[in-house]
């Protein structure tokens, strides 16, 4: 089983960028973050017809997520629990059903800059960046149900997070940034601490593999890039991994977004 994550940055401007995409790989599950629609004008059709069930979790001009599945999904929901006040579309979960069913978890967390802290250090209160480090709260809180119910699941999509220095070209650079804190990397380690597996570290521990350029100051000619796009599996989900890769070459292409797609395949 061959699932994919994502952030397609727009689906209207990306619609053929990510249908050509999806035509070569041939993802059996594609999790799409940045979709920039609403549910009803997603156009579902389009995927239909390439054989994927297609599901939603919209949102007006910014975020929204998606699942593009050619196996059957069950279960589907949409929102992280844990605040019922949040209106963010950041998340969406559907059950995958192959040899095992696999509970699929799409995520697009939020970036967090500007940085606002207050004069001890902490993060202000209603800030984005208090919103990003309590979002990543409530993912943990949802990691440990999941791992309760010891039940294959997986956590992928844009994290926004740069777990360690190899995984930035110019680690210098973003050293006050939301995505390389030391607190926004070390709720990344509580994830992982909590017995999940990163699948591409798993399977490559080379420096200088990136799944975003921004698209200011030539970074794509420059490689300047960062790893933020990952997958987090439960420790069943990680007995299935066999492999783990960037689809690097699509950031070459006309009208790319400026991130590229991440896969696993699982034995599945």
């Amino acid at each position: 089983m061959k699932i994919a994550t994502f952030n397609i940055n727009g689906i209207k401007a990306r619609f053929q960028a990510l249908s050509d995409w999806l035509d070569e790989a041939q993802p059996d599950v594609a999790l799409l973050q940045e979709i920039k629609s609403v549910d009803e004008n997603f156009p579902r059709e389009m995927f239909e017809d390439k054989g994927y069930q297609v599901e939603t979790h919209g949102q007006k001009s910014f975020n929204g997520v998606a699942i593009l599945s050619k196996l059957p999904l069950e279960d589907i929901t949409r929102g992280l629990p844990g605040d019922d006040s949040d209106e963010q579309a950041r998340w969406i979960e559907a059950t995958v059903v192959g040899k095992q069913a696999i509970r699929l978890c799409g995520l697009y967390l939020p970036n967090g800059n500007p940085v606002e802290l207050s004069a001890d250090g902490t993060p202000v209160p209603g800030g984005k960046y208090a919103y990003k480090l309590g979002w990543m709260q409530r993912m943990q809180t949802r990691a440990e149900a999941l791992l309760a119910e010891e039940i294959p699941f997986l956590m992928a999509g844009d994290y926004n997070i740069i777990p360690q220095a190899e995984d930035a070209k110019k680690p210098e650079a973003w050293r006050d940034d939301a995505l390389f804190r030391p607190e926004s990397r070390a709720a990344f380690r509580r994830l992982m601490n909590l017995g999940l597996t990163e699948a591409f570290r798993a399977r490559n521990r080379a420096p200088g593999q990136y799944s975003f350029w921004d698209y200011q100051a030539g970074a794509w000619n420059r490689d300047n890039g960062i790893r933020i796009d990952h997958f987090l599996l439960s420790p069943q989900c990680a007995d299935m991994l066999t492999d783990c890769q960037i689809d690097k070459q699509i950031r070459g292409r006309e009208k790319p977004s400026d991130h590229v797609p991440v896969w696993v395949e699982l034995d599945n």
